[in-house]
């Protein structure tokens, strides 16, 4: 079952185009990779799940993003789509309060204020996001002191907090050392049980690995899109083998 598709959706940074009539569905429950060169408009699409793009003035977009068969920008309040659609970023993004304080935020902003429900929320998140036994000791310190990988897992902790259905990832290693890159990684396969992930990577070797489909995307369009196991060892497309491949990108 699809649970997000794009219909000619164009996006315009004034009247530069970014995004040229990207036709994409995506499964319930994988993860799906959008993969490409720098300025290609991957995270641009990622940013277009959830309306982030609203935050830019010159921004204009045509064409239709449906979440569970509902045109975004028409039948959601914004607020609501995010909390249904979250967002982790590339650099880590915690804020400057408690371990705990940072879970709980989101919660208590959408009206729960129950300590005992927060406490299960935040147990709950730090736990899906494999990081409760690293920090259940010290919920109460600074979430500043937590290293990089820790500090990620924690932003994706925060996400899941709000119950989100899927989760949105711009190259959410990219920052991060090779064994906090794999703990990510694992967690992607586990997340996928409960979420749809869809993420930008840099990476192939981390395309091939942790997504079931992937999207290669080239000067705001998307050259081809299927399995992950077709786009890398059986691509249509002469410019996809070419940019798997490394010959350029």
């Amino acid at each position: 079952m699809n649970i997000i598709e794009t219909k000619d959706l164009n996006l315009f940074y004034g009247n530069a185009q970014a995004l040229k009539k990207i036709n994409l569905d995506m499964e319930k429950n994988t993860v799906t990779a959008l993969i490409g060169p720098s300025g290609c408009g991957k995270s641009t699409f990622l940013r277009t799940i959830n309306r982030m793009n609203d935050l830019i003035d010159s921004v204009k977009i045509e064409g239709q993003v449906l979440f569970e068969n509902k045109n975004i920008y028409d039948d959601y309040d914004v607020i609501e789509l995010r909390k249904r659609i979250g967002m982790v970023f590339q650099k880590p993004n915690p804020f400057a309060m408690s371990i705990y304080d940072n879970i709980a935020y989101g919660p208590r902003i959408h009206g729960i204020k129950n300590k005992s429900k927060l406490d299960e929320i935040v147990e709950k998140s730090l736990k899906g996001s494999v990081l409760w036994d690293e920090v259940k000791d010290r919920l109460k310190k600074n979430a500043l002191g937590l290293s990089g990988g820790q500090q990620q897992r924690l932003c994706i902790a925060r996400t899941l907090a709000v119950e989100p259905e899927v989760l949105l990832m711009d190259e959410p290693t990219s920052a991060l050392d090779p064994i906090s890159t794999l703990k990510i990684e694992e967690l992607m396969d586990t997340l996928k049980k409960d979420y749809t992930v869809i993420i930008v990577t840099h990476n192939m070797q981390q395309a091939g690995r942790i997504s079931d489909n992937t999207a290669f995307f080239l000067s705001g369009e998307v050259i081809e899109y299927g399995k992950t196991e077709d786009i890398f060892h059986r691509p249509k497309d002469k410019r996809t083998e070419d940019y798997i491949t490394g010959r350029f990108g």
